[in-house]
């Protein structure tokens, strides 16, 4: 028998767990273990609710583009859609959040780009000024930070923009608000306004 083995039963435990189903296992000394902290999946029809509110506000912006012949769905708004409608009590999918955010990140996109001109370099960095106004702010969107590098790269006229930008941002609110109350089990949206 070696110095250094335990003397103990091998099966005995200095704090035994009341109850040993549900204790979780013993990974050994050094190794941790892993345990999943993704959110459940969502059911059938929540995910048939959520992904068809979802495609049903975009395809209106499309047709609002079409109709006044201006790209209206730009991919940071497809992004925001996403969060209002698949996680509607975050703080990043909040009404102040979603429209003050793009707000935010088309002036400051429009601040970098009348400094620095429209290159990778400033857009990454009208980038991280975005996400400091935002945190500045108390708006958290991270698909804002995406509009202010579209502002840099694209250099849309701010005239057209910005007023098609918070149209879209209202509209985004608006149909996550309705499809929030058609299903009955569906988280109420929003959670805050201001």
């Amino acid at each position: 028998m070696r110095a250094d083995a335990p003397t103990a039963e091998p099966h005995a435990h200095p704090h035994p767990h009341p109850h040993p189903q549900a204790a979780p296992a013993d990974p050994g000394p050094g190794r941790r273990t892993v345990r999943a902290q993704a959110p459940a999946r969502p059911g059938p029809l929540a995910a048939l609710h959520t992904t068809s509110a979802l495609t049903a506000v975009l395809l209106g912006l499309v047709a609002i583009g079409a109709m006044i012949h201006e790209p209206v769905l730009i991919p940071p708004l497809a992004a925001s859609a996403a969060l209002v409608h698949s996680v509607p009590t975050l703080p990043l999918a909040q009404p102040r959040s979603v429209i003050v955010g793009h707000f935010l990140g088309a002036v400051t996109g429009y601040g970098v780009l009348a400094v620095a001109g429209s290159c990778a370099w400033a857009a990454a960095v009208a980038a991280g000024v975005t996400l400091a106004v935002l945190m500045t702010a108390r708006t958290p969107h991270s698909p804002a930070v995406a509009t202010s590098v579209i502002v840099v790269l694209q250099h849309p006229e701010p005239t057209r923009f910005v007023p098609l930008l918070l149209g879209a941002t209202v509209l985004l609110v608006g149909a996550g608000c309705a499809a929030s109350r058609v299903r009955p089990k569906a988280p109420k949206y929003p959670a805050y306004w201001w």
